[in-house]
């Protein structure tokens, strides 16, 4: 695999599966996480349903949304905060505008109508479309648009506007009220179908509203800064873009990429537009909201009003297309560092009597993947570590390396009975080096009604519905069923924990070894595999060739993509190849890969392989919670190796305030169970006193751990991640602060 890119490269999506959407213009798009949620837009014919696609397994889902359904609409404003969506008016009918707010709680699918105090210094918002409706913290701002006037209802009276309102968002649900900021420095005209981006730097979080339609089309560019509520219309340098409608703005990073719209015919082409002053493009440019200098990403402008000028009708697909084609009302969702784009109308004359729709999916690659989370671990056998990590939005593949840990002796013994220290020393694990590095599977549910959205290589073609999570990961959506909740947990088995000292064969890569307090930079990293999967089943890894033998602290910096080849799967073919060592230490690092190259690396996971004769991981738990206790479930290891004679299970425990100095990554657990039964309850008592590990991306879980006994000892312990509301931790967090708000000034409620 050979890189060399600078620029922004287009690709296009290639084999979607799943309820794929109709075609449509007037839509609109966000992303939580890998998941793209699309919704309105219209097509002869508003479109009601809400469409979710999901980037990582390539397909598009419907979910069952249940609560106050709004109705379709189009050309509406749509916004995303956490995992709720947030629409506000639109088209509804033709000639028939709304100004109804509504939330949609996504871990859920509940649509839940809003009702915010109107503004203490004017009317709310009358119904509209075609405005922007932008989010910076926990305010949403909306402005400009287009009304009608007409009192005939198939009638249309167009007014284009320029009001500006601020809504300000509670923190869980819902929406506090309208207001009227007082504004400074004039301001945007009128107009609707612009755009409106925010960017929050080092200094004060600012609004940037491009182009729209006033009747004709626009190419100025207002920035207002929020703090001082002041406009002003920035110098900028470059290549300006002509001025249009309809067109995409989104940021990512530093840089807000404009694409598409409708442009202008300039009067040196209108010999050759028979007619036609404005239409459709495809050109791409981006403003570095830094410096303020745009750049023109292509295709040159020319180029793109002849190719449309000639154009005698609507475009086919073309497989070997490089970027997508001229459209406008399409929709724009950044997913990490692409920036995704869906559907929106093709190129369209007035002299055609039809309008088409397109329906290709491209995403816009602007860097090299991000690091990953660490790796984590499903299963660890003796000679095998099944290892995986979670998805990330710009990678093609991933870069898997190991590295050997020299072996250590340690003693097994039964996990404490008393208490265990605030270090995290439990028997089991000890101090909880990374709490990250744990893979979680989703185990069988038993009475589930809804099934999981699962991103997994392993199980792409699973059924996607009911809650908004990340591969391989956990939702805290709670399900419920024959009075029950089934929650859903994160499980994986941790590495064996009592080894034995085990000698080290004089090979190749002895010299390579790690030794335990060595810094892994310091070591030699071998490589596992080039691989397009989200895991790996890992009982090998390959020796480096003697030209490859270079420092760890070089080869862990993302390469040079002008130097150095990235590896590809045939690289390997040939390598000699060491196989994993029983009761050995290993740590993990991957990395992601696209067509700018290698990102940064993980952080580093350490796992072990099993020890001979000692009993395997309990498998397929399941969590049910049930009033104020909750039950755990789980089956017997696969791999006993002789009579199992009880089972321990361990919660973490908050720190008491003496031992709150201890690293922010080690866990303090107690024993809550200890038995031969494979189920145990925890009751409300313990519930209350249990840690809530919030270090795994911010998905706050109750954590327990799980080991199995044989004449042997205790084998592996399997980790479970039992996964929190985060709108409930706060909402519970805040409890005092909502009840002395809870007036008039917090009024929201359902229709």
């Amino acid at each position: 695999m050979t890189t060399g890119t600078e620029e922004p490269q287009w690709r296009k999506v290639h084999s979607v599966t799943g309820v794929t959407p109709r075609s449509r213009h007037g839509h609109r798009a966000a992303a939580i996480r890998e998941l793209i949620i699309v919704f309105g837009g219209g097509n002869e014919g508003i479109a009601e349903y809400l469409h979710v696609y999901n980037t990582v397994s390539k397909q598009w889902f419907l979910p069952a949304v249940r609560g106050d359904i709004p109705p379709g609409c189009a050309a509406h404003g749509l916004v995303c905060e956490g995992t709720r969506i947030l629409v506000f008016g639109g088209m509804v009918e033709y000639g028939k505008y709304t100004n109804s707010l509504y939330e949609l709680q996504a871990s859920r699918w509940l649509w839940k109508k809003l009702k915010p105090r109107a503004p203490r210094n004017g009317l709310p918002p009358c119904p509209r479309i075609g405005h922007s409706f932008t989010l910076v913290g926990n305010k949403c701002y909306l402005f400009g648009g287009l009304a009608n006037d007409s009192e005939d209802p198939n009638g249309n009276v167009p007014r284009y506007m320029d009001d500006f309102y601020e809504l300000e968002l509670q923190s869980v649900s819902g929406a506090r009220g309208w207001s009227i900021p007082e504004t400074k420095g004039g301001g945007p005209s009128a107009r609707e179908s612009h755009t409106s981006v925010a960017y929050v730097s080092l200094g004060s979080p600012k609004l940037y509203i491009f182009g729209g339609m006033q009747g004709s089309r626009l190419d100025d560019l207002w920035q207002l800064d929020l703090n001082t509520m002041v406009w002003s219309t920035p110098q900028t340098t470059g290549s300006t873009p002509l001025p249009r409608s309809l067109h995409s703005a989104s940021t990512i990073g530093n840089k807000m990429y404009v694409f598409g719209g409708w442009i202008p015919v300039p009067e040196s082409d209108k010999h050759n537009a028979l007619g036609t002053e404005w239409i459709c493009t495809n050109s791409l440019s981006v403003l570095n909201l830094d410096t303020m200098n745009w750049q023109n990403l292509g295709p040159e402008q020319q180029d793109d009003i002849e190719s449309q000028l000639q154009s005698q009708g609507p475009q086919s697909d073309d497989p070997y297309a490089s970027r997508p084609r001229a459209r406008a009302g399409h929709c724009a969702a950044a997913v990490g560092s692409r920036l995704y784009i869906w559907s929106g109308r093709d190129g369209y004359r007035k002299s055609w009597n039809y309008q088409v729709c397109c329906k290709d999916l491209w995403y816009l690659e602007t860097d090299r993947p991000a690091a990953p989370e660490a790796v984590l671990l499903i299963k660890s056998t003796v000679s095998m570590l099944h290892v995986a990590w979670r998805p990330l939005a710009a990678a093609d593949c991933y870069i898997l390396q190991i590295q050997p840990v020299c072996p250590r002796s340690s003693a097994g013994s039964d996990p404490p009975a008393e208490p265990v220290h605030p270090s995290g020393t439990d028997g089991l694990e000890g101090p909880d080096k990374n709490s990250a590095g744990f893979q979680s599977h989703q185990p069988q549910t038993e009475g589930t009604t809804n099934k999981e959205v699962k991103a997994s290589a392993q199980d792409a073609p699973a059924q996607q519905e009911a809650t908004v999570k990340s591969s391989m990961e956990g939702s805290y959506t709670e399900r419920c069923s024959a009075g029950q909740q089934t929650s859903a947990v994160e499980v994986s088995s941790s590495a064996q924990q009592q080894l034995e000292q085990q000698p080290v064969s004089a090979d190749k890569t002895t010299d390579f070894y790690s030794h335990t307090d060595q810094n892994p930079d310091e070591a030699m990293w071998f490589d596992v595999g080039v691989l397009k999967t989200l895991f790996s089943e890992v009982s090998h890894y390959f020796l480096p060739a003697d030209s490859d033998q270079v420092p760890a602290a070089i080869s862990s910096r993302p390469p040079n993509t002008k130097e150095r080849k990235l590896p590809g799967p045939q690289d390997y073919q040939g390598r000699e190849k060491r196989e994993l060592a029983p009761g050995q230490t290993f740590r993990f690092r991957v990395a992601g890969i696209n067509c700018f190259g290698q990102g940064d690396f993980s952080p580093v996971s350490e796992f072990k392989t099993c020890q001979p004769g000692f009993p395997g991981a309990p498998s397929a738990v399941t969590i049910t919670k049930a009033n104020d206790s909750v039950h755990i479930t789980w089956e017997a290891p696969s791999s006993p190796s002789g009579r199992i004679l009880e089972y321990s299970m361990y919660m973490a425990v908050r720190k008491s305030r003496s031992t709150s100095s201890e690293g922010p990554g080690q866990m303090a657990f107690i024993r809550i169970y200890r038995g031969t039964k494979t189920s145990c309850s925890v009751s409300s008592t313990h519930l209350d006193n249990a840690h809530i590990d919030c270090s795994a991306s911010n998905r706050p879980a109750v954590v327990f751990r799980i080991a199995a006994k044989n004449e042997q000892g205790y084998g592996p312990a399997t980790q479970i991640r039992w996964i929190q509301d985060p709108s409930k931790l706060r909402a519970s967090a805040s409890k005092v602060d909502n009840s002395a708000e809870a007036d008039q000034d917090a009024a929201d409620s359902s229709s």
